[in-house]
Parts: C-alpha cells; sequence; structure tokens
C-alpha cells in the first residue's frame, strides 16, 4: 500500500498513525500540495479532488478523504469500537471533526503556519468557533478518558491529529485540562513525541 501525503496535514497523519498502531505495512509518498504535486495528471488519476491523503492500496484501487481512509483501514480492528451503536458513536466524532473542528482549528493553523499570518489576523468567526470545539472535546473528555469511553479509538486518532497542535493556530489550552491529559494520552498511544507548547 501507498499513502500519498504531506507530513505537516493532520489529515495526512491520521492515515499514518492509524496503519503505524495497527502495523500495516505502506509506503509513503511525499506530496508537496503547495508545489501544485496534487493537481498532476497522474495524482487527478487517483482523486480528481486534487487532495492529500490518497492511499493506493494493493490491488491498485485508490481511496481518499482521511476519515474513510482510517475506517476502511481499521475495520475489524478494536480502533472501531464493538457494536452498531458503539461504532456509530464514534462516526458523530468522526463526520464533527471534519464539519465542526478542522474547518476553524486546522483552518487558523493553516493562516498562522503557511501564509505567516499573525493571530492578530485571523477571522474571529472561526476563532470562535474552534474554542466551541475545543470546549466540546474538554466537556467530553472531563467525563471519559477517551472521545468514545475508555478505549482509543478512530476518533481520537481523528481528533488528535489537529488539537494536538491547536496552539499553532493561535488557540490557548491552558484551561482545558482534560483535553491536555487526553493530549498526552493519545501521543503515548502513538508513540509521539509530545509537541512543544508554548
Amino acid at each position: 500500500m501507498k499513502i500519498y501525503g504531506d507530513l505537516n496535514s493532520g489529515n495526512c497523519l491520521k492515515v499514518k498513525w492509524a496503519c503505524d498502531i495497527l502495523k500495516r505495512p505502506y509506503t509513503w509518498v511525499d506530496i508537496d500540495t503547495t508545489k501544485g504535486q496534487s493537481r498532476t495528471p497522474e495524482f487527478l488519476a487517483m482523486n480528481p479532488a486534487g487532495q492529500v491523503p490518497v492511499v493506493e492500496l494493493d490491488d491498485g484501487r485508490a481511496l481518499s478523504q482521511s476519515n474513510a481512509i482510517i475506517r476502511y483501514l481499521a475495520k475489524g480492528t478494536a480502533l472501531i469500537p464493538a457494536g452498531d451503536y458503539a461504532a456509530a458513536k464514534m462516526d458523530e466524532w468522526l463526520f464533527w471533526e471534519q464539519y465542526s473542528h478542522e474547518p476553524y482549528v486546522a483552518v487558523c493553523r493553516f493562516m498562522m503556519v503557511y501564509l505567516k499570518k499573525d493571530v492578530s489576523e485571523l477571522d474571529s468567526d472561526k476563532v470562535k468557533r474552534g474554542y466551541a470545539a475545543l470546549a466540546r472535546m474538554e466537556h467530553q473528555l472531563a467525563e471519559t478518558r477517551y472521545l468514545t469511553g475508555d478505549s482509543f479509538t478512530l476518533a481520537d486518532i481523528a481528533l488528535l491529529a489537529y488539537t494536538r497542535v491547536a496552539h499553532e493556530g493561535g488557540f490557548h489550552l491552558e484551561g482545558y485540562s482534560a483535553l491536555r491529559r487526553w493530549i498526552r494520552d493519545g501521543e503515548t498511544v502513538l508513540g509521539l513525541p509530545p509537541v512543544a507548547r508554548a
């Protein structure tokens, strides 16, 4: 299997982390989207949307969209809770991440890290919604060790990717003790070095 992605992208890291924890062998293919490498005819043949990540499966088929990829790779493993309802509760977080978290936390980070914007230049609505997303996670994680309960699942992988670097988008996590504990726990589970936070 090949993973086409950018190691600076949380969406791509989700796929890498899922493969690593599942011990699924893969070849990483670096794609620099800032240089148009996701817009070549070869890449667009795999994913007409021109986005990373994309996986090319062993049989040559391609699959895109990070949460669809990790859902496919983790089928039948402990990263997906047993039982239809528990699995659907995990899916709630996966859908919520792409609609209510990533568009704000990740976009603010993109503005600051890639476009070199100052925190004062960020869209105030995006900042407000980003903090609302972090507050929702804090509320849940004050009640449960991980997002869906006592077990680490794909929901945690998906939301850890951008939450652990939220400070790079101007978000301060000092008042989010449960969230910070969860980040540390997730980094430990995945064998990641702690991210330095300002």
